[in-house]
């Protein structure tokens, strides 16, 4: 059973997947306002799709749902990443670009992201879902799951330390699209997607309280809820 809370949408494979995402989020860029990112492999092509559809994203700041704690250049880097698939392709830059600046460490760079999201509501928030059930940096049974007010965090890892929006911060966001294929995310997204929320899948407790949550899968991820 599908979470009643979830717009879900199941393309034939992940090309169709990242172009429905894609859209999703041009939409987004063309109306504006506050835009997160997702890090990792998956998106990477919906952001080079949609930066040949949409080059213009001048009525944008932009944000991410975490970072790991490295520099800009590292190849671990969820900005690089952008940077190399998005915002180095577009015609026009985005009026801001809030990076979590995580080579300072999380401690800091979470209280520096903490406070420059202070007053923000995000319009639109990509997400992943990984294999564990986690989104953003959100991993089962991290103590950030608990956070009840601030909006980024920092989260140790066994291999680099991470910053991540929270709850909070997530759930207050207008729309909330989460993209995931392949056959090893399907456990993870019955788990996900289907009710009852559970700590053991921290991509089950996050839904847009006020606004929409959209689920793109590809058939693969989507088998356990079909």
């Amino acid at each position: 059973m599908i979470d009643a809370a979830v717009e879900l949408v199941v393309a034939a494979d992940p090309a169709a997947a990242a172009e429905a995402a894609g859209l999703e989020l041009g939409e987004a860029a063309r109306l504006g306002g506050h835009i997160a990112l997702a890090g990792g492999s998956t998106p990477r092509l919906a952001y080079e799709l949609i930066a040949r559809e949409r080059p213009d994203w001048s009525s944008v700041e932009l944000w991410w749902g975490d970072e790991r704690c490295v520099p800009p250049d590292d190849a671990r880097s969820n900005f690089r990443m952008a940077q190399e698939s998005l915002l180095g392709r577009l015609g026009a830059q985005p009026a801001a670009v809030h990076r979590i600046r995580g080579e300072l460490g999380g401690a800091e760079a979470a209280e520096r992201y903490d406070a420059e999201l202070g007053g923000v509501r995000l319009g639109f928030v990509l997400l992943g879902l990984g294999a564990d059930g986690h989104t953003a940096s959100l991993f089962p049974g991290d103590a950030a799951l608990d956070e009840p007010e601030r909006l980024a965090v920092a989260v140790a890892r066994a291999d680099v330390e991470r910053v991540t929006l929270t709850l909070p911060a997530l759930s207050a966001a207008a729309t909330i699209l989460f993209l995931a294929v392949g056959a090893d995310k399907a456990e993870a997204a019955t788990r996900a997607f289907s009710p009852p929320a559970d700590p053991a899948t921290p991509a089950s407790m996050v839904r847009a309280t006020g606004g929409r949550t959209v689920v793109v899968l590809d058939e693969a991820a989507a088998a356990g809820l079909r």
